[in-house]
């Protein structure tokens, strides 16, 4: 092996490492936005609901 394919195998090897950790980032940001849309919804609909309950109590 010449030094060049040293250097070609150990690039591929980081590049991968990089891609690993960008891809973990991304799923867990994408994950969290999710989350974050789910609970706004789950917030509305709770909140219409208590909304209703207390206007039919008055």
């Amino acid at each position: 092996m010449n030094k060049s394919s040293v250097w070609t195998v150990l690039g591929v090897i980081l590049a991968i490492v990089i891609a690993w950790i960008l891809v973990d980032i991304l799923f867990s940001l994408l994950w969290f936005i999710g989350k974050l849309v789910v609970v706004a919804v789950v917030a509305v609909i709770v909140f219409l609901v208590l909304r209703s309950v207390f206007r039919r109590a008055d």
